[in-house]
């Protein structure tokens, strides 16, 4: 059967940030100093996270070798660089100096990932977390789209300190207006998402009202007090983080972060490569990667992944518009955690997410 790394061109650069509630990990996966934890790598965000959690190794798996370099260079970006330049370089607040910076990373990157990122100066110079195609995405829709259905400072007043209540009035009666409404589920539809924002090939499976089903997701949370101090909602809606930041780069856990980097491990291929090349896990962040495969490719996947965690070791993962649980596999020894999944999902700023799940591995 033809795998989706020949359906699909991963020489792009995808995803610049984690679009993922790494909180939810943290607390799902509940891991133990000295775990080995495999991650799926994207933008590397949540596996840094899992860094913090005190693991014995992280194995960020990705068949793109372009997210690996991404990877690859926030890794040297956090071990090389202080706190205010590290901002800078990725694009989490402004610098001039950024090709400086890149530059100094030479000695922290492989011959071919500085290779890679040296003939992508634009990328570097714009900030690399802004450089991803979801990213471009989101800018197109902060920049050109939502100002045709609010101004700026009702976007403002939407993201600001306020009561409950006072949230909930504001998104009924200032906010959601016909044209939000519309403007949105044509934009976040199945077509324009996966032309602009991800990939046809990512929504291969779907068989929902994609517009409509991510509205409802984002209309919950838009008018609950979350929304006020979710980073990825204020890039979904400005283009940028403002004084937002990623759970890995925040002060209190960048050090930590930091002290940790090299316990991390850049794994090109499929998670069940991973297994293959270093062992059974106790963990395992799947990201949502069950979406883009069909039924017998999910059982196979699923099988493998299972035998390669460790007995009542947990993994977490997301459903965004196609329904995909390994619990309900026959065959398959892992069990759902369904109050702790269901109360993680309810605090997910990720919202567009239609399910968090949280499974451990029989005895």
């Amino acid at each position: 059967m033809e795998t989706i790394d020949r359906r699909t061109d991963f020489s792009i650069l995808r995803y610049a940030n984690c679009w993922e509630d790494p909180l939810l990990l943290l607390n799902g996966l509940a891991t133990e100093s000295g775990d080995h934890i495999l991650s799926i790598g994207s933008a590397g965000d949540n596996s840094f996270s899992l860094l913090t959690a005190d693991p014995e190794q992280v194995v960020a798996v990705d068949i793109s070798r372009t997210q690996l370099a991404l990877i690859a260079l926030k890794k040297a970006a956090i071990r090389r660089l202080d706190y205010p330049d590290l901002l800078g370089f990725l694009g989490f607040r402004t610098a001039t100096n950024r090709m400086h910076l890149f530059k100094s990373l030479k000695s922290d990157l492989s011959v071919d990932d500085f290779a890679f990122w040296n003939a992508r100066r634009e990328a570097i110079e714009m900030g690399v977390v802004h450089s991803g195609k979801f990213e471009r995405y989101f800018q197109l829709f902060s920049r050109k789209v939502l100002p045709w259905i609010h101004r700026k400072v009702t976007v403002e007043r939407l993201l600001a300190p306020k009561l409950a209540t006072e949230q909930e009035i504001f998104y009924d009666k200032a906010w959601n207006t016909w044209r939000w409404r519309l403007l949105f589920k044509l934009f976040f539809s199945r077509w324009v998402m996966g032309k602009l924002g991800r990939d046809p090939e990512f929504m291969r499976e779907v068989d929902v009202h994609v517009g409509k089903t991510i509205f409802e997701q984002a209309e919950r949370h838009l008018r609950l007090p979350s929304a006020q101090t979710n980073f990825m909602l204020r890039y979904n809606l400005t283009g940028n983080f403002g004084s937002l930041l990623p759970h890995y780069l925040l002060p209190e856990n960048y050090s930590v972060v930091r002290q940790r980097i090299d316990r991390l491990t850049l794994c090109e291929g499929y998670a069940e490569q991973a297994i293959q090349k270093y062992g059974a896990f106790q963990r395992m962040n799947l990201s949502n990667i069950f979406e883009y495969m069909n039924m017998e490719t999910f059982l196979n996947t699923a099988i493998t992944l299972v035998s390669g965690l460790a007995p009542h070791g947990r993994v977490a993962y997301w459903n965004l518009l196609v329904p995909r649980s390994l619990s309900r596999l026959k065959n398959v020894p892992v069990t759902r955690l369904d109050q702790l999944s269901e109360t993680l999902k309810t605090a997910d700023r990720g919202f567009y997410y239609r399910d968090f799940i949280v499974e451990e591995r029989n005895g």
